[in-house]
């Protein structure tokens, strides 16, 4: 107060602020720690188990240190397609735990380097785990960040989360900056979801694929092309890094079929998408600090630089491409943009009434999702196929036997594709072996029940894809193992439950581009088949590890030979 008894106004800003401070500083507290401690509580009266919380950064650390300690070592030459104590070994960990796996002496034995704390009891990964054999009713869980993740390793489970009839289950970003790599259908739920679904589905009708056969066999042969003259320059072996090569040729494809644009132009696009992938990840380590992702860091600036930028380029495509129509000049309509556009001007709602379809910005946002999940997808898939068929001479050369009795010297067709048997078996067991999304996260709207346990508002259930293709109760004792011909019958008797291969995804949220990548795959496959014969080569490493998608970590180098 002044000498007259009258408040000062900066006391009065000082209590302000003084409250205000109090009411964030309980909110932080609230977040960080109350609410984690009540779901802690609640989940372990239901007879869950799991690690002790840590404030704020959960298990995130611990789980950073086994990744690191992991990718540290390649995977034993002896079992090659046994790598999950690699690509998740806090997830195998917890696995390993409870009783369904193996422990793989390989990661465990180096008591020196790593020391005996990383594999401590209790240290589980950020989830808790299902189990529907020996050991059901063990569920276990940990944190990330301050939020509990649930692992869902059932397929019965994992499909009712996965098809949402309810409503109860919602995407899950691992990131706030998520949304700078992906948007449109990747992170929509409910009617928004639905519109785009209903815009983009016409795009990837199988009718709409064939008339994209043409920019696919073009992109193939030039690299096959290319190929042929780096072997004939060469009087040894050529050897040949494969990674690249198909991120280029799927990259090639998308320009071409997606957008219409040449390899060139499009380059741009899906190396800055590529970078965009490498700094999500290194935004994952710091989660769990509130506000972090606002901050003008260097990773920060970065992605939002990369960010406008692909928004720049995609838009300058999408209007020249409208420009064009609406003065009436002649355009690519047998592209996605193309249809996509077509589909938008033309759109109705479920009543079938003329209703207004998606805007520019959210046309620019699928467009997003087209060059980086449809690039990603098809140079992984290839990339992993060329390998393990390196690795396996005996397929290799029953998938050639196979393409030269359907079109001999002669380029693919579309006919022709649907009947290869054997090609389709070894990439689905490639799918099954190295999918290219390891995990499908999704997020409790409301306390929602789930296999007789109820999850409070905002956990997170992730569906570990990559640990469901490989688990023995339902794919047999040669589950870590590559053996094409389990699929000789079709998907639907290739293990116990046909809803446990799901490497697109499962229910009405599969991946809408499936039928692209394995068209491009296919034709990829079959090309390369036709002209050259290949093996391992002396300097490759089998190191798969995880950038979002399943990236061989010293690239994929191989012997090629000139049939």
């Amino acid at each position: 107060m002044d000498g007259h008894g009258a408040v000062s106004p900066w006391s009065v800003l000082g209590g302000a602020a003084a409250v205000l401070f109090l009411w964030l500083a309980s909110q932080v507290l609230e977040w960080a720690w109350w609410a984690p401690r009540r779901v802690n509580r609640a989940l372990r009266a239901q007879g869950l188990r799991g690690t002790r919380y840590r404030l704020l950064c959960g298990d995130l650390i611990e789980e950073q240190r086994l990744r690191a300690a992991a990718l540290a070592r390649p995977v034993p030459v002896d079992r090659p397609h046994d790598f999950l104590p690699r690509v998740a070994p806090f997830l195998h960990r917890v696995l390993q735990e409870h009783g369904r796996y193996d422990e793989p002496a390989w990661m465990y034995t180096n008591q020196e380097e790593h020391g005996t704390e990383t594999f401590a009891p209790g240290c589980v990964p950020l989830c808790f785990v299902n189990f529907r054999h020996e050991n059901a009713g063990k569920l276990s869980f940990t944190w990330f960040g301050p939020t509990p993740r649930v692992l869902i390793t059932d397929p019965e489970l994992a499909r009712e989360v996965l098809s949402n009839k309810c409503g109860d289950f919602v995407k899950s970003l691992l990131s706030p900056l998520s949304t700078l790599l992906v948007a449109g259908l990747v992170v929509l739920d409910g009617e928004k979801w639905v519109k785009h679904r209903r815009i983009l589905n016409p795009a990837f009708h199988a009718e709409k694929l064939k008339g994209m056969l043409p920019a696919f066999l073009a992109c193939c042969n030039e690299l096959v092309d290319r190929w042929e003259k780096q072997i004939s320059a060469s009087a040894e072996p050529t050897e040949l890094d494969v990674w690249p090569e198909f991120q280029n040729l799927s990259g090639d494809v998308i320009s071409r079929a997606a957008f219409g644009v040449s390899y060139e132009e499009g380059r741009r696009i899906f190396l800055l998408q590529a970078e965009q992938a490498e700094r999500l990840v290194q935004s994952f380590k710091t989660n769990y600090i509130p506000g972090f992702s606002l901050l003008p860091t260097e990773n920060n600036r970065r992605m939002n630089e990369i960010d406008r930028e692909v928004k720049t380029i995609l838009r300058g495509i999408i209007e020249k491409r409208q420009k064009a129509a609406k003065n009436g000049e002649a355009t690519k309509d047998d592209d996605l943009l193309g249809l996509l556009l077509e589909s938008n001007m033309n759109y109705s709602d479920s009543d079938g009434k003329s209703s207004k379809g998606i805007t520019v910005e959210e046309v620019i946002g699928e467009c997003k999702v087209f060059y980086f999940a449809g690039m990603e997808t098809t140079a992984v898939l290839l990339t992993w196929t060329v390998a393990v068929l390196s690795m396996h001479p005996e397929w290799q050369d029953r998938a050639r036997e196979e393409v030269l009795q359907v079109f001999g010297e002669n380029k693919p067709d579309f006919n022709g594709v649907a009947r290869l048997k054997v090609v389709t078996m070894v990439l689905y067991e490639v799918l099954r072996l190295y999918p290219p999304v390891a995990a499908i996260n999704r997020r409790t709207r409301q306390p929602t029940k789930l296999g007789g346990v109820t999850y409070p508002a905002g956990v997170m259930l992730t569906t570990p894809v990559m640990f469901i293709h490989r688990d023995p109760a339902l794919w047999g004792s040669d589950a870590d193992e590559f053996n094409p011909g389990r699929f000789a019958d079709g998907v639907s008797k290739a293990c116990r439950d046909p809803g446990a291969f799901a490497p697109f995804s499962w229910g009405p949220r599969v991946c809408i581009g499936q039928n692209f990548a394995l068209l491009e795959a296919k034709l990829a496959v079959s090309m390369i088949l036709q002209r050259f014969a290949f093996e391992v080569s002396p300097a490759y490493v089998h190191a798969p590890y995880t950038v979002l998608t399943l990236h061989p970590q010293h690239g994929a180098p191989v012997r090629l030979r000139r049939l």
